[in-house]
């Protein structure tokens, strides 16, 4: 997976090269990703999906992110992103089914590793069951779901907790319902601007 080619940008997103997974985490280059934020609304109340990444993850293993997310490789455009939702959730989704909330750029630094993401964001609003999902073992191990209300409410500080209820899958490989309190520690530590301006896009998109 280092080994993968990404194209990389300079400061006005102007791309400037190739270079290996590797090289732009290491030098802080700034490279494209997709992120979908999966959204459902149910009985009045607006909930969001969250994924838990998976043990062996290298970066931010055992935390909860973005539904699904991944890096756009050098051979493809923000149409093959919906790859990723296939590969990690195992859900069909077109293209033209989400919903796009612009480009988000962000960076996070911790010791030998710059994270530099020129973030292609989308919306997906579909209620899905939990038995809908088919997790891609080695990148994801539990869905949940959270009420979006909550989850502004934890960004913004009001709530230093917030409930999230679906399942995990465990060391056998079979899935066990939780229904728990997480706290902002349990999260990716995504820029905190990152998380008002995805929560103010996606309000301002949800259908209802």
């Amino acid at each position: 997976m280092e080994t993968e080619l990404l194209k990389v940008f300079d400061s006005n997103r102007i791309q400037t090269g190739v270079a290996s997974r590797e090289e732009v985490h290491r030098l802080g280059h700034w490279h494209e990703v997709f992120h979908c934020w999966f959204a459902s609304s149910e009985a009045g109340v607006d909930y969001l999906y969250l994924q838990h990444r998976c043990a062996m993850k290298k970066d931010y293993p055992n935390l909860w992110d973005i539904t699904a997310a991944g890096h756009l490789l050098a051979h493809e455009t923000v149409y093959d992103g919906v790859r990723e939702i296939k590969e990690e959730l195992g859900i069909d989704v077109s293209f033209d089914e989400l919903v796009p909330l612009g480009i988000i750029e962000y960076h996070q630094t911790k010791e030998g590793f710059i994270d530099k993401e020129l973030a292609n964001v989308f919306l997906y609003e579909r209620a899905h069951g939990f038995d809908d999902f088919t997790l891609q073992p080695e990148e994801v191990s539990g869905m949940v779901k959270v009420v979006l209300t909550d989850f502004e409410a934890l960004w913004t500080e009001a709530k230093d907790k917030v409930n999230i209820k679906g399942f995990e899958m465990n060391h056998e490989g079979r899935r066990m319902m939780i229904d728990r309190f997480v706290g902002r520690s349990e999260f990716v530590p995504h820029d905190r601007s990152y998380y008002d301006s995805i929560i103010r896009l996606i309000r301002e998109n949800l259908a209802n």
